[in-house]
């Protein structure tokens, strides 16, 4: 079992991969849009836009989980329970962190060959598991003794990450660019 007081340490880590996971879809949104080799404001902008509807969407679960436990018989229970569930959710998402985190320093140190191998080899089809390590997490948050209640909030928290990407897309960076500096911002 968990100590009580491991929940709120546990709820800030796990807010702060969704809202680092939220500014890295905010530029993979933005991502291959502009051919200028000067774009760090874009990237920026594009990066605090994901962090944006992010921090927006993470909502939903800690109102989730608020509900959850105003609609328990037993809080205390169901708290011990969240809390284990969080524990489930956070191993497959760790996992999935360090290996980003090691595409990206592969990326930051080595040659400018094979740092680009490590970008294309690594975050290309870590990107594309992003839906798998949100299952994953989930499985983990209900396999952990989370139960429904871990679950629940663990698939909305789920959901929520995976939609900043394509919410951000829609927002600023659908529409087909045109020449010049006239280009959607």
């Amino acid at each position: 079992m968990t100590p009580p007081d491991a929940a709120p340490a546990l709820s800030l880590t796990l807010t702060a991969l969704g809202l680092v996971d939220s500014a890295f879809s905010g530029f993979r949104a933005y991502a291959g849009r502009d051919a200028r080799i000067r774009k760090h404001r874009a990237v920026v902008r594009a990066a605090l836009r994901g962090l944006a509807v992010g921090g927006a969407l993470l909502l939903a679960p800690v109102l989730t989980a608020g509900g959850v436990l105003l609609a328990a018989a037993d809080r205390a229970r169901t708290y011990a329970a969240l809390t284990e569930g969080g524990i489930g959710y956070l191993g497959p998402l760790a996992c999935y962190a360090l290996a980003v985190l090691l595409s990206l320093a592969a990326y930051f140190v080595l040659p400018f060959r094979a740092a680009t191998l490590a970008m294309v080899a690594g975050l290309g089809p870590l990107t594309l598991l992003r839906p798998l390590v949100v299952a994953a997490a989930c499985v983990g948050a209900f396999a952990r003794g989370g139960g429904v209640p871990a679950l629940l909030v663990g698939t909305v928290a789920g959901v929520a990450v995976l939609c900043v990407e394509p919410l951000v897309h829609r927002r600023w960076y659908s529409a087909a660019l045109t020449d010049g500096p006239t280009a959607r911002s």
